[in-house]
């Protein structure tokens, strides 16, 4: 399984390899979900909460969110589709940073 930070700072994938931002992974890999949230990381953020399987921190990104936005979201799957965001990839063998 990809690791925490690996998964967090994803940026796409390339067959079966994770492409992982480097440079914001090393400034940022400690933060929790909400210090994520609130440093305005918010697809991080909800990666983070999504690895940890975790309804209430879902739940706190879409209010921080929610408090930034201009158009309301009502739901944490609304959340997950605007961000492209739904799972942890059981598949994933590969980490490539850059």
């Amino acid at each position: 399984m990809i690791r925490r930070e690996d998964f967090i700072f994803t940026i796409g994938y390339e067959g079966n390899t994770s492409v992982v931002d480097g440079q914001l992974k090393k400034r940022c890999g400690s933060f929790s979900t909400a210090a994520l949230a609130e440093a305005g990381l918010l697809k991080q953020a909800l990666c983070s909460a999504v690895y940890a399987e975790n309804r209430g921190e879902s739940d706190q990104v879409l209010a921080i969110y929610n408090k930034k936005a201009q158009v309301k979201l009502n739901s944490v799957d609304e959340l997950k589709r605007i961000f492209g965001v739904f799972e942890v990839p059981e598949k994933t063998v590969k980490v490539k940073v850059i």
